[in-house]
Parts: C-alpha cells; structure tokens; sequence
C-alpha cells in the first residue's frame, strides 16, 4: 500500500494543513478524540509529539505541553497504542515528531516495527543527524514504510538542502525561522526571500512550511510558496481552553483554511 502522506501529496498539490498536538495532552487519553476531531474538521495531515522532558527546539506552549502530557503518565509505547486507536477511525496520514532520545530507549527497530504495525506513516526527529540517518536508520525504515522528514531552516545551505531533498520520499519541514516553535505574527521580508529561494531549487519533494503559522493571513501566506503548512503552538493554545474539543477544533480548522 502506498504511504498516506504519499497519497496525501498525490491528490492535494497545495493547501496542505498539517496539524501538530502534543500526546496525552491535555489529558492522557485525549489523543485518539482530538485526532478523529481533526480528520472530521478537514485536517489534512495529523501530527502527534512524543512528549519529551528536554523539548529544547519548542517554545514555552509546547514545552508547558510536553510536561502536562509527561505528568499524565504518556509514554512512547502508551502514544503507540493509541495510534492503533486512531486507526481504527481516522485514514488520514500520522506523523509522530519528537527527539530521538525515547525512539533510541526503545530501540530503532522496535519503535520502526510497533510504529508502522499501530499505523504511523513518518516520523520526524529533529536531532537525528542526516548522515546517522542514511548510514544506520535508513534501512530499517524503509523496511517498514516510515517516512523519514528532515528540517531546514533559513540558515540551511542550498547543497545541504539537495542532499535533504535525495535522502527524502515524502516532503521536507522547512522552518520559517531559527528560532523555537511558537506563533509569531506574519513573516518578514528575509523570510520571504528565504521562501522564494527554496520555490527556485525545483525540490523534487514539496515542502510545509512550520513555526510561526497561527490564522489564516499566515496559513494563506506560506501556501504562496510551498505546498501548504504546520500549525502548531496556536492548536496547543486552543486545546488549553477548549471547552468543547470537537466543536472548537472543527471552528479552528475551518478558520485557518478558509478561502
């Protein structure tokens, strides 16, 4: 079967929301019930943090994220139960994104083979170094259908960038900014320029463009460049106060993608 974030890019070329939320947060089993509410909502991708105590690229909501879903008692193997969960209700494509630390505790292997069995589709661990990853992961991975997405940032180079480009199958996380996660408000001129240069390599994979990504205005201004983008710290926010998961995620969705 082809991977979903595959098929995903296949039959939609732009607009691509992918959201991000923390697992077991802000309880321990809201997982699966924020996840179908995504997929209801007209979520495109779903990505779930494995909580971490050290979460040092995000900013102070996720980071307040990682610590609540922590304290709640949510492990790498509880999170992949609940993926199998998920499954049973949502066909959207699963990323899971955290640092490499719990996968490493778990094993390589094991976390590949639990992961692709629960039915997560790529993952995403931003301190797995490139040449680690093609010279000792990458074997493993492919063998159990994960995708592996890279970062770039602004300070990326245009040759480190290809080598991203050839070492990937889905798409590439290009981060706005070199700084934490974290909702700013519009982008700047550098990252503009930042924007257009990566639209003028002709990447053969698309990119999302992450941090920093919170309404519309932002949403529509990232979907000028790339495929489509990564909302996270603002859904973090809403969940904090959300009384009423299912009706407030549909209304954030709906107000992120709206024409």
């Amino acid at each position: 079967m082809e991977n979903r974030i595959n098929q995903a890019f296949a039959t939609k070329k732009e607009n691509i929301l992918s959201v991000y939320f923390t697992a077991g947060y802000p309880r321990l089993n809201d997982t699966v019930s924020i996840a179908k509410s995504l997929e209801n909502a007209g979520a495109d991708i779903i990505e779930i943090g494995i909580p971490f105590s050290d979460p040092v690229a995000d900013g102070p909501v996720i980071q307040e994220s990682n610590k609540i879903a922590l304290d709640n008692g949510m492990t790498l193997k509880l999170l992949l139960e609940q993926v199998s969960e998920i499954r049973k209700q949502v066909k959207l494509p699963i990323i899971l994104m955290g640092y490499i630390n719990p996968v490493l505790q778990l094993g390589v292997e094991k976390f590949c083979k639990d992961a692709a069995a629960a039915g997560v589709d790529g993952v995403i661990l931003p301190d797995l170094p490139l040449f680690e990853y093609e010279t000792e992961y990458m074997t493993t991975f492919e063998q159990h259908g994960l995708k592996n997405i890279f970062l770039i940032s602004p300070t990326t180079s245009d040759e480190r960038i290809k080598r991203i480009d050839d070492a990937s199958g889905c798409f590439i996380y290009a981060v706005s900014a070199s700084s934490t996660t974290g909702a700013k408000n519009g982008f700047s001129d550098d990252q503009e320029v930042y924007f257009k240069r990566l639209q003028g390599m002709k990447l053969k994979n698309p990119f999302l463009i992450g941090f920093g990504i919170s309404n519309n205005d932002t949403f529509r201004k990232a979907c000028l460049y790339s495929a489509g983008a990564i909302v996270g710290s603002a859904f973090i926010r809403l969940l904090k106060q959300t009384e009423n998961v299912s009706k407030d995620i549909m209304d954030f969705v709906r107000s992120i993608k709206k024409a």
